[in-house]
């Protein structure tokens, strides 16, 4: 990991989060998080908060610099029917009270605060709730300092076809979602302190006449070392433990070309479309594994956990 941590020093990126899965469950995270920090790269978690504890909470304070929890909804029955794990909203809430304690306590000490939020990935079944989670996320936690609501994509699972048809987000949503007046109302349920942010997280679609247009500016790395040509989709490039972190980037910027992608996502058109193409896309350039992998995906249940 180290390893792989300076091949991402070597890109001189200006962030690097750590996110899962859950990242707080792999043995000497904080220490490759410290090494690439002290590189001048800021370093960020996003976590289930499901491992956190005072001692925990701690030691991610002091390495990263800016926490954000990951909550799926306002109450067990919702976020835990989501995530598909009892106690996981408990485990949630109780993250927010032990960062926002230990913000407490530093601040007393003439120390910055800690630098923690909240995000949420909106679907169907969490939608009516985007308020009543801003009012519970802020009650628990009154030093909170983001709350951040975005669309889920269809990615990984979630491009399975019941889920697409179950949970992301309906047009209309989606538009309700991004309209001014939602997140004015939304800001208005916060204090002036939190800061409030939704995202129709498009951007993660990669249409080609938008990374033309723009261009694109995020890699994903995995554990081991390796890079996927595109974030939400399957399909590497090579890995950095043996490789030229340069002549990755360049590989990935040559596959959001590749007639296959193009064609893919040229058509998109919705949210259903959109995961048709994750599903055309993964299981043309997984490996035979990622493909096995695939098929094995059960279908979506709402049942709770």
């Amino acid at each position: 990991m180290l390893k792989v941590a300076d091949g991402i020093i070597a890109l001189h990126p200006r962030t690097v989060e750590f996110a899962g899965g859950e990242p707080l469950l792999v043995k000497g995270i904080h220490e490759i998080a410290e090494h690439i920090s002290r590189a001048g790269i800021e370093v960020n978690l996003y976590t289930s908060g499901w491992t956190l504890t005072a001692e925990a909470a701690q030691a991610a304070a002091r390495v990263f610099s800016r926490i954000t929890i990951s909550v799926d909804g306002a109450d067990a029955a919702t976020h835990d029917r989501i995530r598909g794990r009892s106690g996981s909203f408990d485990r949630a809430m109780n993250a927010l009270t032990l960062l926002d304690d230990l913000s407490r306590r530093v601040s007393e000490h003439g120390y910055d605060p800690v630098l923690f939020g909240l995000d949420c990935v909106v679907m169907r079944g969490n939608f009516h709730q985007l308020g009543e989670l801003c009012r519970v996320a802020t009650s628990r936690s009154p030093r909170l300092r983001f709350l951040g609501f975005g669309a889920a994509v269809p990615s990984g699972l979630a491009s399975r076809p019941t889920f697409a048809d179950r949970e992301l987000l309906t047009m209309e949503q989606l538009t309700t979602l991004m309209s001014p007046g939602h997140g004015q109302h939304l800001r208005s349920l916060v204090p002036s302190s939190v800061t409030v942010t939704l995202s129709d997280n498009f951007v993660l679609q990669m249409n080609p006449k938008l990374v033309e247009r723009f261009g694109f500016s995020l890699m994903q790395i995995e554990p081991d070392g390796q890079v996927r040509a595109m974030p939400i989709y399957e399909g590497t490039v090579g890995s950095l433990l043996t490789e030229d972190p340069q002549v990755l980037w360049e590989r990935a910027v040559a596959r959001w070309n590749d007639p296959f992608v193009v064609d893919a996502l040229s058509g998109v058109r919705d949210w259903a479309d959109w995961a048709e193409a994750t599903r055309r896309i993964d299981y043309h350039f997984g490996s035979a594994e990622v493909r096995q992998r695939i098929d094995r995906r059960p279908a979506y249940s709402v049942t709770a956990p």
